[in-house]
């Protein structure tokens, strides 16, 4: 394997250290050539060089991550995102679909997010700017979300997808323009993700946003009508919960 080189950001010298420690011990095929405590030492190494991967804290004591990043548009490092372990922050990277390690970490973790980052695509601006809003308004709603399908991003209003329907370890996004989208990840994930965006889970295989419903039909066990006078099933355990949010549309 070529050997990858590193620069390491993080204002917490403890942690700072430790990644160090940790990647100088387990993984050779690394070479650190800088580490950096802010913003302001940070942007003065990578200007004078770029290594393959960039160890970035999102919270750093004169700003923050993405003021480096603006600072260094045209940076070519691979990042591998460090966060402490805060809820809106993790929220925030599902949003972006932007990989990240938590502090405190475990070391698969670190392997895995190494191994990604060696083969990774640079995460895209429009997928930076949604982890950015996220994290600047960490008790707001995010209004967008980056989907992987197999062979691009793409970053949507969450306004814009009217349903989502499992298929296996798939998930197929209806949009209110007719398009549809396959997605490399499993309606579970995105039903924990958009719970509080106002969209339900109906039935074991179907995920609606309620802006999108017209009405509930009792007859044949229950399914609804969308706005598009598309029908989703309900299943029997859902149907409580799905008559109380309609209520309150």
């Amino acid at each position: 394997m070529k050997k990858q080189t590193a620069i390491l950001i993080d204002d917490m010298p403890q942690a700072l250290e430790m990644l160090e420690n940790d990647i100088s011990n387990k993984h050779q095929n690394i070479t650190i050539i800088g580490k950096a405590n802010s913003v302001v030492s940070a942007a003065k190494l990578l200007r004078k060089t770029q290594p393959d991967i960039l160890f970035l804290d999102i919270m750093l004591g004169d700003g923050t991550g993405f003021d480096l990043l603006e600072i260094i548009p045209n940076l070519k490092s691979k990042i591998i995102f460090v966060t402490a372990s805060d809820e809106f922050a993790i929220r925030a990277f599902k949003f972006a679909a932007i990989d990240y390690i938590l502090k405190p970490y475990a070391d698969e973790e670190l392997k895995n997010a190494i191994e990604k980052a060696i083969i990774q695509i640079q995460p895209k601006n429009e997928q930076l700017s949604v982890l950015q809003e996220s994290i600047a308004s960490p008790y707001k709603q995010p209004t967008k979300i980056s989907l992987h399908t197999l062979d691009k991003i793409m970053v949507v209003s969450l306004d814009e997808i009217v349903r989502c329907k499992s298929d296996n370890n798939y998930t197929t996004f209806y949009f209110e323009n007719g398009h549809k989208i396959m997605v490399t990840k499993t309606l579970k994930f995105y039903a924990d993700l958009l719970k509080e965006n106002s969209f339900l889970r109906v039935h074991q295989s179907h995920l609606v946003n309620t802006k999108y419903i017209k009405e509930f039909i009792k007859a044949d066990g229950g399914y609804l009508v969308l706005k598009d006078k598309i029908t989703v099933p309900v299943s029997v355990r859902k149907r409580a919960e799905v008559l109380k949010a309609i209520e309150k549309l």
